[in-house]
């Protein structure tokens, strides 16, 4: 598979990247793809909710009155959960919500990914480029020159180039990433997805591991 490579102008070149089909052009598995996008989103939650339960709020454990001859219903202490200012019964307490997915399965997950990618012809290859400062105009005129400002984008770069990523840094929509952590959210939410040259060969080196 190919595809033209572009200049940074927005411009054909007469260049092509040569894609491997075991990585940008398979059969998507949509289950594997559902699994990495949820461990994804499982690890961006804190985990942190906390609410103290009858043992650790603060009160007396006398009990409030006799257990019979009241003419109402029996209750213990004034940390019952059904009193206001009582525990909380059964309340969250800090977990860690992540879970175990195989290599295997999330390589697979992002190959799909990229397939999708390429078979709804949303991926664009851009030739290697540098910005000697990190301006954010630089980045803007980028993305217009690929018709791509004000649309969800993600530049994938074959290692993590500080400039480049300060420039994109406060642009909405606009995001960059290594392709040693490329995932499979990043690249489904984004609308574009822009590769670099040296990032092909970067992707397809790590997915042969």
């Amino acid at each position: 598979m190919e595809l033209p490579v572009v200049t940074i102008a927005g411009k054909k070149t007469s260049k092509k990247a040569k894609l491997k089909d075991d990585v940008f052009g398979i059969e998507p598995n949509d289950h594997a793809v559902y699994l990495d996008v949820k461990q994804y989103l499982a690890h961006q939650r804190q985990g942190t909710s906390k609410a103290k339960e009858r043992s650790e709020i603060t009160g007396s454990r006398r009990k409030i009155r006799r257990q019979k001859g009241t003419g109402s219903a029996r209750v213990g202490d004034i940390k019952n959960p059904i009193f206001r200012g009582g525990g909380r019964a059964f309340g969250p307490r800090p977990q860690d919500h992540g879970f175990k997915l195989n290599r295997k399965l999330k390589q697979v997950a992002r190959k799909s990914a990229l397939s999708y990618k390429v078979k709804d012809k949303c991926l664009t290859i851009i030739e290697d480029f540098k910005f000697d400062v990190p301006k954010t105009k630089e980045y803007a005129n980028l993305l217009a020159n690929l018709d791509m400002a004000g649309s969800r984008s993600l530049l994938i770069i074959a290692e993590n180039d500080t400039n480049i990523t300060l420039a994109a840094r406060n642009i909405p929509k606009a995001t960059v990433i290594s392709a040693a952590h490329l995932n499979t959210y990043q690249i489904l939410s984004a609308k574009t997805l822009v590769v670099c040259e040296s990032a092909v060969t970067e992707i397809e080196k790590s997915f042969a591991k």
